[in-house]
């Protein structure tokens, strides 16, 4: 079994151990945070749609004061006592809300709760895997999400009360702990040859995240590709609007269809992660990865613009979100691989919670309306920044990494 797994996933012997904890750990934490989002949108939907506004305002003001915090924290502890005492951090919260729970504060911190955890658990995978591990092991590892993924609901439809669920999803952060103290000692063993102090604190300043992401011309140009996957998202969900309004009049209906919708994305991004990441890593390379999404997003506009249609939409729909989910995004987080311990970290948080939300606001005001044709052309311009990115990742195709790290040819 040991020797067909290693084939499959095309891991070395020393790495399996590593792989299947990192499965573990992504597991346990997008399950805690799937047991938890029926609650929120039932809360939701208590709250009003006039409520979702300010929750939103919230939300990006919750980011903009929570990632100078984790900065000030990974300046002065190290790898194996910060990402505890985040984990910890938010047990504690919802330790909290078993016993208040209050429909606003509950609703802005989950959504500041989904994208910081997920942000820091790839800051760790970037830290201990090098740029050719993460081409063929991410894939496994993202699949350890998507199966949490499917099982948080199944929990949470179980048993849908709200401090059953807020317990269960307390319970699966912890065990997150113990994955990171696997993890952690595994990387002392095997280290990323060009990194001896990997388990030192960082160092710096607490706002250097967002000072480096707003300085390097690579960790900008990944600002760029993500806000351009947000904007692109935000054009489908309007189109998703009008075209589902006017085909399914009945809102059970809706439902039905988006819950089978979700189904299908979430079975076919598990086998792509487990069965093909790799190998189409090998096949089309970095930038082939990255540009995968934004040529299918490319076509994908152009074909509901000509044709919009259920049909065109669940279709281009599917496979956008299996392509970005299992391609694209593993992809983009092997990115952080080549550039400093302080950025993976730091300027990474800032990336992947204040760019993103900030960028969901804006993209919710100037995409609102736009027609198909103009979300190609702009998918077009994405995809060419895809295959900029794309060729900084020699160490995927061969070289030596320390010579292709953005910020030090910066420096």
């Amino acid at each position: 079994m040991r020797s067909f797994l290693i084939r499959v996933l095309r891991a070395e012997p020393h790495e399996v151990p590593a792989l299947a904890w990192a499965f573990a750990y992504f597991f346990l934490l997008l399950a805690s945070y799937y047991v938890l989002r029926p609650l929120r949108d039932a809360l939701a939907v208590e709250l009003g749609s006039e409520a979702l506004k300010p929750l939103f305002a919230a939300t990006f003001v919750a980011m903009l004061a929570l990632v100078p915090l984790y900065g000030w924290l990974a300046s002065r502890l190290p790898r194996a006592r910060l990402l505890p005492a985040v984990y910890g951090f938010f047990v504690l919260n919802l330790v909290g809300f078993t016993l208040v729970l209050d429909p606003f504060v509950f609703f802005v911190w989950l959504s500041v709760f989904n994208l910081f955890v997920v942000s820091v658990f790839w800051s760790f995978m970037s830290d201990i895997f090098e740029p050719r591990q993460a081409a063929r092991l991410y894939g496994t590892i993202a699949a350890g999400g998507s199966c949490g993924a499917i099982a948080g609901p199944l929990l949470a439809a179980w048993s849908p009360h709200s401090r059953f669920l807020l317990v269960a999803a307390a319970l699966l952060l912890a065990g997150t702990m113990v994955c990171i103290g696997a993890l952690v000692r595994w990387a002392k063993k095997h280290p990323r040859t060009a990194e001896p102090s990997a388990e030192a604190p960082l160092g710096g300043s607490i706002l250097a995240g967002a000072r480096s992401a707003l300085s390097s011309p690579f960790l900008l140009a990944i600002c760029a590709y993500l806000l351009c996957y947000t904007a692109l998202s935000t054009a489908l969900y309007f189109q998703q609007v009008e075209i589902v309004r006017d085909a399914v009049p009945e809102p059970q209906a809706r439902t039905r269809l988006f819950a089978s919708v979700d189904l299908v994305v979430n079975a076919l991004t598990l086998a792509v992660q487990v069965l093909a990441f790799s190998r189409l890593a090998a096949l089309l390379g970095p930038a082939g990865m990255l540009a995968a999404v934004p040529l299918l997003s490319a076509a994908g506009f152009l074909w509901l613009g000509a044709t919009p249609t259920l049909s065109a939409l669940i279709a281009f729909g599917v496979t956008r979100r299996v392509g970005e989910f299992a391609i694209s995004k593993p992809a983009r987080e092997a990115l952080f691989t080549i550039v400093p311990r302080e950025e993976r970290y730091k300027a990474k948080s800032f990336i992947d919670t204040v760019v993103y939300r900030g960028g969901d606001a804006l993209a919710g005001w100037l995409f609102a309306g736009v027609s198909a044709f103009v979300a190609a052309a702009v998918a077009a311009g994405w995809t060419v920044l895809a295959l900029a990115l794309g060729a900084r990742m020699k160490p995927w195709t061969g070289g030596d990494a320390r010579s292709s790290r953005p910020s030090q040819q910066r420096r």
